[in-house]
């Protein structure tokens, strides 16, 4: 082991690690691109993808905590990975801005400025600016502009429950933190167990807000300008939610192994600032897609 100096940084020995990730990412995006343009190859190609990341993200991380909890870290490595993390966050605040000012262009300008246009210049005739909105994005008959069919999702059904389940699991997973801080290992286990259950009990829901959407709103991707920013903006915080709560399941089993202490930490606190920064993004979410 490294010698614990104060002018300590711990360098790990070289690795493949890196490599075989890239190369499981291109051969998963490589394969993904080929699936949709109908080649055979792509299915197993991003199966065999999928394998590489999955075996490189589960041992990397592995070594990262086998090598946290041998004491090899020190203030400056927490440092480090605090600022890595803050970093990681900053760059999904900028993944989610991008889509949310999507939305607001749609809404506030491209939508209203089709509806000006001169009914005789334009082929969405009969096409009206108001939100929420399935054009452009219906269809032009016999030169009239005809509208796709759906029922915009209502806010104040499974979305608001979600609202009050994610709310609910910022609450528990900060819990968890205070049962942390006191040594507390119970609270801090049932804690994060709760959040856990709180976070696959919103995916379940919001499967099923999918399916109705697609078989009784009419509600796809292809419901125009609605219909696509509705699923870009909720499939990816979804997909987010599914990260989290994976990070959650990983930080409750090590809980459960007795790691952690409430002065060494840091894994359980990037989670948590993940699991708050998701909460987030959903209460704009809730705010601007589904109620306004």
């Amino acid at each position: 082991m490294a010698s614990q100096t104060p002018n300590h940084y711990f360098v790990p020995t070289p690795t493949t690690y890196p490599f075989v990730l890239s190369m499981g990412l291109l051969a998963l995006v490589a394969g993904f691109i080929f699936f949709m343009n109908d080649y055979a190859a792509g299915n197993w190609m991003m199966l065999l993808g999928l394998v590489a990341v999955l075996a490189m993200v589960f041992r990397w991380f592995g070594k990262v905590i086998a090598e946290s909890q041998s004491g090899q870290y020190t203030a400056w490595e927490d440092k480090s990975f605090r600022w890595g993390m803050i970093a990681f966050i900053c760059s999904e605040v900028a993944f989610f801005a991008a889509f949310f000012g999507a939305l607001f262009y749609m809404r506030v300008i491209s939508v209203p400025e089709l509806a000006n246009y001169d009914p005789q210049l334009t082929p969405y005739q009969g096409f009206e600016g108001s939100w929420p909105s399935a054009g452009p994005g219906g269809a032009t008959v016999l030169g009239e502009y005809v509208a796709a069919q759906f029922t915009p999702m209502g806010a104040w059904g499974i979305p608001a429950l979600n609202t009050l389940i994610l709310l609910t699991s910022g609450a528990t997973i900060t819990w968890a933190h205070w049962g942390l801080l006191r040594n507390n290992r119970k609270q801090l286990v049932l804690g994060l167990a709760l959040t856990v259950a709180l976070g696959i009990t919103f995916m379940g829901f919001q499967a099923y807000e999918y399916h109705h959407a697609y078989n009784d709103l009419g509600l796809t991707m292809g419901a125009g300008a609605y219909g696509s920013t509705f699923f870009m903006l909720t499939g990816f915080h979804g997909f987010h939610v599914t990260l989290g709560t994976i990070m959650l399941i990983v930080i409750l089993l090590r809980s459960m192994k007795g790691h952690f202490t409430a002065d060494n930490h840091f894994g359980f606190e990037a989670v948590a600032w993940y699991w708050h920064f998701v909460d987030v993004v959903w209460l704009g979410l809730f705010i601007f897609v589904y109620w306004l």
